[in-house]
């Protein structure tokens, strides 16, 4: 186990707590796959903002990002709730490709940041690389988008919201007249408003043309940024086409509604209850609007409570924090274009949630470059993933990762 010194005093304590690092405890490493090009030699710095972010400063990046850019904090709870460890750390093997590979193979050949496995409230495999400890909060991506339909779902509980199937302008009068505002709530929900919005990361698209209205000098404020994309080629809820800015849309329609900050409701109303042990980082725009689409900081611990959250039906801690109907609803296809290998390929899309194929129910929260929390909740089973992965999607370290996934549910959940 490598200690840094500003992690010294933590590794005291568990030293003097236990005769020796063993079982499924924390396993940290001053490396990983390419450490000298993601900046080893220089302490993997976070660099300045721009982007591309080249591989250089990625590592930095994705676990200081909140660092880089303002951002408003959801505060960690007084008392955490207790995960328990697992005697021995998990062995697994799993295949990929015809060859058969274990959990220390698969992160000495990907950048996987933090890689951690629960199995109820014990944790089985905790390791983290390229020098990030679990005191680095790690940059969620677009997971940040389940957090918001979830925020979403406890406001139509206390009534904030009347119904789903409002059109958006009811609760942002600034969207009144526009295509986003005639979209009923669950249509953006499941990525289905059917206004054209075309989102690429490894070329100019309107996903890169709203970050420029958002954290640009001239902001015209979020409601008028995502005016600007207008124009219907489908009505609502008849068509999936992944489109950051109709999360962005919810965050507004959240908002609006609970009447205070996203990152505050989030606080209140997810991380206080689940008893998160760290606080989190939520970016916000240059009018001091989150970014709903996007940018949740969190420790791997952390993300794995709202994972095992999820699993249980939004139940966690004694207390439940999201109600379970509404939780079930949302990682279930309701609707054919919903369903995995309709939507996608492979995955299905429920509220802002990416669901796997199969029998059994179980789905995911991805980001670009290898943000995933992967959940069974038959098996309660939750797999946190962090990395800096060079590309944004389709890279083939993610059907990697499925084949990991697959054969963990089998072993664990079977």
């Amino acid at each position: 186990m490598t200690c840094r010194l500003n992690y010294l005093a933590f590794c005291l304590v568990a030293l003097m707590a236990a005769p020796a690092w063993a079982g499924a405890d924390p396993v940290f490493s001053d490396t990983g796959p390419d450490a000298g090009l993601y900046g080893a030699a220089d302490g993997y710095p976070a660099g300045p903002r721009i982007a591309p972010v080249p591989q250089g400063f990625m590592v930095g990046h994705y676990s200081h990002f909140d660092d880089k850019y303002p951002s408003r904090i959801a505060a960690r709870a007084d008392t955490p709730s207790a995960w328990r460890r697992a005697d021995e750390e998990l062995t697994l093997e799993y295949t990929f490709k015809g060859v058969t590979y274990g959990l220390n193979d698969y992160l000495s050949r990907h950048p996987a940041t933090g890689f951690l496995i629960a199995h109820g409230d014990t944790i089985l495999f905790e390791h983290y690389q390229y020098a990030r400890t679990d005191q680095d909060r790690f940059l969620s991506q677009s997971m940040a988008k389940t957090l918001v339909a979830m925020l979403l779902g406890i406001a139509v509980q206390e009534g904030a919201i009347a119904s789903i199937d409002q059109p958006a302008a009811d609760y942002v009068p600034a969207l009144a007249g526009t295509e986003y505002g005639k979209t009923p709530i669950r249509a953006l929900l499941h990525m289905a408003s059917g206004v054209a919005f075309h989102e690429v990361y490894d070329a100019p698209g309107d996903n890169g043309r709203l970050n420029l209205m958002l954290f640009g000098r001239y902001n015209p404020g979020p409601a008028q940024a995502v005016s600007m994309f207008n124009t219907r080629e489908a009505p609502p809820d008849t068509r999936f086409n992944y489109a950051g800015v109709e999360t962005e849309v919810l965050g507004l329609v959240v908002t609006a509604a609970v009447k205070m900050p996203l990152t505050e409701y989030l606080r209140a109303r997810i991380w206080q209850k689940m008893g998160a042990e760290a606080d989190a980082a939520w970016t916000i725009d240059t009018t001091g609007q989150e970014t709903a689409f996007c940018c949740v900081n969190a420790v791997l611990r952390d993300w794995a409570r709202i994972g095992m959250m999820l699993a249980n039906d939004g139940a966690w801690n004694g207390d439940q924090i999201v109600p379970a109907q509404w939780v079930r609803d949302a990682t279930t296809p309701q609707s054919e274009f919903q369903k995995p290998g309709v939507a996608t390929r492979y995955f299905g899309y429920g509220y802002q949630v990416w669901l796997f194929p199969g029998p059994g129910r179980r789905f995911a929260l991805l980001g670009v470059h290898g943000q995933a929390v992967l959940v069974d909740p038959v098996s309660k089973l939750v797999l946190v993933h962090t990395a800096v992965r060079m590309k944004a999607s389709q890279d083939p370290a993610a059907l990697e990762l499925r084949a990991l996934w697959e054969a963990l549910v089998g072993k664990v959940g079977g």
